[in-house]
């Protein structure tokens, strides 16, 4: 599940797009101005963010410059009344990657937040590093030790998107969803199967373990 944090600091408005949010899949998180949203990014993960523009304490053009001056390259959409060219030039200045104009048709609010996780995915899902052991995406290799271990194709998916997001906890069913497809007839206990297979190849890796949530489903937690 994506987590999407929506700052805005009409209580109403706010609500709303996290109701919409929430029913189509997401967990929303809230914030009423940029100061709060960076407190939260200091605590919580975050896929995207929403953001208002105009916000006291902290507005929408001041939190997407922090974000990027402190290195967060999350999807931004920014929602304003403000619809002149000048502001939304300034908006793509300070880093915004999408912009709306209220009132906010909220489906077409989903559809822009989907297509820009989708985009991050495509741009960020080429390699990871963890330690001295890497990821590489297209040729579905993990590099470890001066080794390199070509994985079936379910099993790379599935460690990749683990170290992806490390200590974020994946139930079976949203692995299952990503990796073999919302509409596939398989049973989520497959996920299973192929953990154990992963944690028999990488038993001896001294970079990352993958756990076991009980109750909840698995993540992956660095060691170094």
């Amino acid at each position: 599940m994506f987590n999407v944090l929506v700052v805005e600091d009409d209580k109403d408005l706010r609500g709303l797009f996290c109701t919409i949010l929430t029913k189509n899949g997401y967990k929303a998180i809230s914030a009423e101005d940029g100061e709060k949203a960076l407190e939260i990014l200091e605590k919580e993960y975050v896929d995207l963010v929403i953001s208002d523009i105009m916000m006291p304490n902290m507005d929408g053009f001041e939190l997407t410059k922090a974000l990027r001056e402190a290195n967060f390259n999350l999807p931004i959409l920014m929602i304003t009344a403000k619809e002149t060219f000048a502001d939304k030039q300034k908006g793509f200045l300070v880093g915004t990657d999408d912009y709306m104009v209220k009132p906010v048709d909220v489906n077409e609010m989903v559809l822009r937040v989907g297509a820009l996780l989708r985009r991050a995915q495509i741009i960020n899902e080429r390699k990871q590093t963890v330690g001295n052991s890497v990821l590489e995406y297209d040729s579905l290799t993990v590099y470890q030790n001066g080794e390199a271990i070509v994985l079936p194709q379910k099993e790379f998916y599935l460690l990749y998107k683990l170290v992806s997001f490390p200590n974020h906890i994946f139930t079976r069913q949203q692995l299952m969803d990503e990796i073999w497809g919302m509409d596939s007839d398989t049973e989520a206990r497959t996920v299973d199967v192929h953990i154990n297979r992963l944690r028999d190849r990488f038993k001896e890796n001294q970079d990352f373990e993958i756990m076991t949530v009980r109750g909840l489903g698995y993540k992956v937690v660095k060691k170094t």
